[in-house]
């Protein structure tokens, strides 16, 4: 524990915000850091708990609280506070591959289960992991890490998201020769396209190719398994086979088809155009990203978001900077409270109110909170071409655990822009087909309870496709927990 007052000493203090009004000019990263005095005297708040939660990554109330890697906190703090960046990042880097993806993008359960937490506030465990892995990459503490014996097995992993790469990196780092298949233009899946380029800038997520590559991992850009690239070729030329291909397959909203209805985009759709346009243009300003055009435009528009989950809070962070004329959040679940109810204590997950940067953006250009609680879209009206025009929502609520409509309720909005962002319902059907898997009920890849591995073949899944739809965090950690079960499939023993 470096220093035993320093949680009384001193206060929480986060990353400081570019204001919303300068914010909204660019899709530029907008948190910048302390400086290197004040983020060691965060880090002195850390208290070296006996039992330190923030490490834990138990299910509490059916939901989890603290690290799912669980990482290092305690001693990687110790060492920062003294001024021990190398050591410090040794710590952070033992259990985490990737602390520059979860020190921008990950919702901090670390923090939650902080004891600082349960009577004042946690620990800035979060940006003190982003601080030492950007000073890592700046000191050049990060340097290639090239195995000196190769074992002579070789992988494929089907899938470029962070499981996929955690699997990736692990391996390589074993001996194996690795390959990496993703379909897309560019590695990282939903870290590339979609999550937006002011929550992590997509040059992060090419810094980490270029190690990697160092390395010797192989990448394969725009090679479709299932599709481009058949099974029988993936398992007859590879001794492992790992699928990180996500949950992708959107959950669709009735009334509304984006295959059918002009003017209605799926979130994900909807973010990698802004993507893919920005990293054409080569510019992140909105101006210049108006100049290029070839991206799914909200400017001026009269927008509605179904979803209240981070890419709910994305989309309404495009929109704006796009010059959107309104925008509307609709979410089924009843508004949460802004502080802890008495039947939700520490260190539970905090069931509570949050209001992300999309909605401070949306408050400071509109005057006013967007988000509509216990509301979802009933129907929609189109014009003589088929383009949407306007939307009736309708109240909804919970009644024996079936959703229900609160009849009248209905209200008609303008709506030129309808998108659905109500999360995920399993991975694409035909690359799982392809490899003749079976599925769980929730759309996942089926292996057994507690492994990585299906039965009876060489192939594996991680990520999102097994665990459905979840966290970066999570995908990092089921990556590196199946590259551990696929080392002891090719070797006969893990190290």
């Amino acid at each position: 524990m470096g220093k035993d007052t320093g949680f009384l000493e001193y206060k929480r203090k986060n990353n400081t915000d570019v204001p919303p009004a300068e914010r909204i000019k660019n899709f530029d990263e907008f948190h910048k850091p302390l400086d290197t005095e004040k983020r060691r005297e965060q880090a002195s708040r850390c208290m070296n708990c006996g039992v330190p939660f923030c490490q834990s990554a138990m299910n509490l109330g059916g939901m989890v609280t603290g690290c799912p890697l669980h990482n290092l906190i305690p001693e990687w703090n110790d060492e920062l506070y003294r001024g021990h960046d190398e050591h410090s990042f040794a710590r952070l880097h033992k259990t985490s591959n990737f602390p520059e993806f979860t020190g921008r993008v990950c919702p901090a359960l670390c923090e939650k289960a902080c004891m600082c937490g349960q009577y004042g506030d946690a620990v800035t465990v979060h940006d003190n992991e982003l601080y030492l892995v950007e000073t890592a990459y700046e000191k050049g503490y990060i340097k290639p890490f090239i195995p000196q014996i190769r074992s002579g097995k070789t992988v494929a992993v089907v899938g470029s998201g962070p499981a996929g790469l955690a699997v990736a990196d692990e391996l390589n780092h074993r001996g194996h020769k690795v390959e990496v298949f993703e379909r897309e233009d560019e590695i990282g899946g939903l870290l590339m396209y979609g999550i937006p380029n002011m929550k992590l800038d997509k040059r992060v997520i090419r810094r980490r190719r270029k190690l990697m590559e160092e390395e010797g991992v192989v990448f394969h850009t725009g090679v479709n398994v299932g599709k481009d690239k058949k099974a029988f070729d993936v398992l007859g030329s590879f001794d492992a086979v790992v699928l990180c291909c996500g949950a992708k397959k959107e959950r669709p909203l009735a009334v509304a088809d984006p295959a059918k209805v002009k003017g209605v985009y799926n979130a994900v759709d909807f973010l990698t155009s802004t993507t893919k346009a920005l990293m054409d243009s080569g510019d992140t300003t909105t101006a210049a990203l108006t100049e290029h055009g070839g991206y799914i435009d909200a400017a001026g528009k009269n927008v509605v978001i179904v979803g209240g989950g981070d890419t709910g809070n994305d989309c309404i962070g495009t929109v704006i900077r796009h010059g959107a004329k309104t925008v509307t959040a609709l979410e089924m679940m009843p508004k949460p409270p802004v502080e802890r109810a008495a039947n939700n204590p520490w260190p539970e997950w905090p069931k509570v109110l949050k209001t992300d940067y999309g909605h401070e953006e949306a408050i400071h250009v509109f005057g006013s909170d967007p988000r509509v609680f216990e509301t979802t879209v009933k129907s929609i009206e189109t014009d003589k071409k088929g383009a949407l025009k306007q939307i009736e929502t309708v109240k909804v609520t919970f009644k024996d655990g079936k959703l229900v409509e609160v009849a009248g309720t209905e209200k008609k909005i303008k709506c030129d822009l309808l998108l659905i962002a109500a999360g995920f319902i399993g991975c694409e059907d035909y690359t799982a087909d392809e490899f003749s898997l079976k599925k769980t009920q929730r759309g996942t890849v089926l292996t057994p309870e507690g492994s990585y591995h299906v039965e009876g073949t060489k192939i594996f899944s991680a990520g999102d496709m097994r665990r459905g739809q979840s966290l970066v965090v999570w995908a990092i950690a089921e990556g590196r927990a199946c590259a551990k079960e696929v080392d002891e499939y090719l070797m006969g023993y893990t190290n």
